[in-house]
């Protein structure tokens, strides 16, 4: 991943049906244990494996046009993709497109409204006292967002949990596998109310002590992978009880098992401690215990190495994670580093990564799970925008390039070959101004501000930091220290609701959010300390970090989705069709002949779907993503208009175009309403006439949204 802030990285799903002889100990590499359907029952027998992998900033687009993308560095995987099915470039993420809010968007099928994460990897939600308090995204499906905060950290619309991404499928007989993915598995050792390992395996327990212990070791055993049984499944006889919902007593009898501890006997013929990586080696912690990784050693290796011991266990389908490849995730000093487009040890790990999935696809071809049987979906969280400058040839890796790793403190003097993205204290960049209201943010190339006491969107301080942020400019280091904009883009609580970005706790709705240049990270305290007492700098060049996401631009908001299997066209390489993250579940669900028990906000890609005709459901689809999407044309206008507003110094200019907003956010909201529950209910669109007027009424919107902002 990226941030250090992010305390536990992104685990990835994983579904699956065990039969009773991976109880009993079936060989690893059996055909007939991988191959058996058990009760798991999927799209009436002609899919029997799902494999679904989500990859943390992996690129289809070139960062720099002489050198290969990241996929095209993966031959194995990206040969696999368009020639045995549909890879799709017009791809989209969520706001804002973070690692959490991307998978679980994608896990869902749900906004961010309505699964809790509308900021992330972080987010900040009022105190009682109204002052703003920091807490992390990635917790347990079913924790509480924080001891003084009782909602669910995944809270639904109605403050309820949203829904876990698990049951549809053990309801459909499936034990469930999760390698690494938000949310679904232990994401801590937190031994504090509210913690993972107080929620699951409570205090006393074993668990317990060992996580207050040796949280390191508690890591290895207990964090990053989960099995959520089925009812009919006996493989989670020892499990703990796998509740649905933060409410006492409201589990249905369903288990799970949680951690390798406990998951890697269970899956190995000889009930073996270890599983092995692709390339043959222990998946193991850094001090060489057999368990989870890390977070950040989810490589390619190690996450198909457990995915391919659970298919070959008899587990019918996996949902996985793969950390990016454009990190190093540690220096001589522990810390992070960032690799520049072509620089070696950036090639070296994605022709890692690379070997891992040529090893992968064979030994799962060798255990009968193919193309023919099983449908691969392989996506990324989101997209990011590099930031540093053009790299120098590595006279001794010739083909490779080379960076300057050191920090950067004045901003006209900076290498060409300067990498990491701009650091800049919001807080002590603002012109002075004594009575400028206290404020927090959550520091990112997309900074929420949360501005103390929670107060409303007409409150002088708050319209006065608005403006001054919009009328902020700082010397670009990538531009020979020239000026440059702070804020591209800016929305408030009206145009945060367009977006969906207000969740069902109004505690955890920032005031604003500003869209800065995508290659600056805004903070609210200096950066580039190379102690803990140095004071550092209010603006500097970190060369720790230098891909930067969340924000609005395309080379963020725009990734891949690829689809292979049974029921999938064989069409290549597709750019012409546009989707979202909300899109991979319905499909899945598609092709898996499953529905949710609740209404998805994505639709099923019909385009790509053998059989499928593209008619009213295709043309009533695509209006409804244009109409509703945050990445939408809708959704973008608005934010146009919403800049212009919140920068404006007329409070009549302000009010009408924030009521003009609101109005046609409303209508919006009704429209796509009608049309997600018509999606929902038929794959075919057969929606008795309706869908041309639904069709009428989004472009009308999108029109009037485009005006407004051509006109504010």
């Amino acid at each position: 991943m990226k941030r250090a802030k992010r305390a536990a990285l992104i685990a990835v799903l994983a579904a699956a049906c065990f039969t009773t002889a991976l109880v009993s100990g079936v060989g690893s590499k059996s055909t007939s244990a991988a191959a058996a359907a058990g009760p798991c029952q999927l799209a009436n027998g002609r899919v029997k494996h799902v494999v679904y992998l989500q990859f943390d900033n992996t690129h289809y687009r070139r960062d720099n046009t002489t050198i290969a993308s990241d996929l095209e560095q993966m031959p194995h995987l990206l040969s696999f993709l368009k020639g045995n099915g549909t890879l799709l470039t017009n791809h989209h993420t969520v706001l804002i497109s973070h690692t959490a809010g991307g998978i679980l968007s994608s896990l869902t099928g749900l906004y961010p409204d309505r699964h809790g994460q509308a900021v992330s990897n972080s987010y900040d939600y009022f105190a009682a006292n109204g002052v703003p308090k920091f807490t992390t995204s990635f917790k347990y499906w079913t924790d509480a967002a924080a001891t003084d905060n009782s909602l669910p950290n995944m809270v639904g619309p109605s403050g309820e949990t949203a829904p876990a991404p698990w049951q549809t499928y053990t309801a459909a007989g499936c034990d469930v596998g999760g390698v690494s993915t938000a949310n679904i598995v232990l994401e801590n050792t937190s031994t504090s109310a509210t913690g993972d390992i107080t929620k699951v395996f409570g205090n006393p327990s074993p668990e317990w002590t060992e996580a207050s212990t040796n949280p390191s070791l508690a890591q290895t055993d207990f964090v990053g992978y989960a099995i959520h049984c089925s009812l009919a499944s006996t493989l989670c006889a020892s499990g703990k009880p796998d509740d649905t919902t933060i409410v006492p007593g409201s589990n249905d009898g369903s288990k799970a098992l949680f951690g390798a501890k406990y998951i890697n006997p269970a899956i190995t013929p000889d009930h073996s401690a270890c599983v092995k990586a692709t390339d043959g080696t222990n998946v193991a912690d850094p001090a060489g215990n057999c368990g989870f990784p890390g977070f950040d050693g989810a490589s390619a290796a190690n996450t198909l190495g457990v995915v391919a011991q659970m298919q070959e266990a008899g587990v019918p389908v996996t949902f996985a994670y793969i950390s990016d490849a454009h990190d190093n995730h540690h220096d001589a000093s522990g810390k992070n580093v960032a690799y520049g487009p072509g620089e070696k040890g950036y090639q070296d790990q994605l022709a890692s990564y690379d070997a891992a999935f040529q090893a992968f696809f064979t030994r799962l071809a060798a255990d009968g799970i193919d193309k023919s049987n099983t449908l691969f979906v392989v996506t990324a969280d989101e997209g990011d925008v590099y930031a540093g400058g053009t790299g120098s040839p590595d006279t001794a890796n010739p083909g490779a390039l080379t960076y300057a790793h050191s920090y950067c403190t004045v901003m006209t003097a900076c290498p060409s070959n300067q990498i990491g993205e701009v650091n800049a204290n919001i807080k002590a960049l603002l012109p002075a101004d004594a009575t400028r209201p206290s404020f927090d943010l959550h520091f990112d190339s997309a900074p929420t501000f949360y501005v103390n006491g929670q107060p409303g969107r007409y409150d002088t301080g708050v319209r006065k930091l608005e403006q001054d942020l919009a009328g902020l400019s700082v010397p670009d280091p990538y531009n020979g220290g020239a000026p440059t904009k702070v804020a591209e883009l800016l929305a408030d609580t009206v145009t945060e609701k367009t977006l969906h970005m207000v969740t069902g706790d109004p505690k955890r709705t920032p005031t604003f959010t500003m869209f800065g240049d995508p290659r600056f990270f805004f903070a609210g305290s200096n950066q580039c300390k190379a102690t803990s007492t140095d004071p550092g700098f209010a603006e500097c060049v970190d060369y720790h970090f230098a891909w930067s996401h969340g924000d609005v631009q395309d080379p963020i908001a725009n990734t891949w989705l690829g689809v292979v299997g049974p029921g999938v066209k064989r069409d290549g390489i597709n750019t012409s069709v546009w989707s979202d993250h909300t899109d991979i579940r319905p499909t899945i669900n598609a092709v898996l002949g499953l529905t949710d028990s609740y209404e998805d906000d994505g639709r099923a890609i019909t385009q790509i779907l053998s059989g499928e005709n593209e008619g009213q459901s295709t043309k009533l689809g695509d209006a409804y993503k244009q109409v509703n999407a945050p990445f939408g044309q809708f959704s973008l206008a608005i934010l146009q208009a919403s800049t212009k507003a919140l920068a404006s110094t007329d409070p009549l200019k302000y009010d009408s175009i924030e009521t003009k907003i609101g109005n046609l956010t409303a209508q919006r909201d009704a429209v796509a309403a009608q049309m997600r529950t018509a999606l929902n209910a038929s794959s075919r669109g057969d929606m008795n006439g309706q869908a041309e007027t639904w069709i009428k009424q989004a472009q009308d919107l999108i029109s009037a949204a485009q005006a407004l902002a051509a006109a504010s």
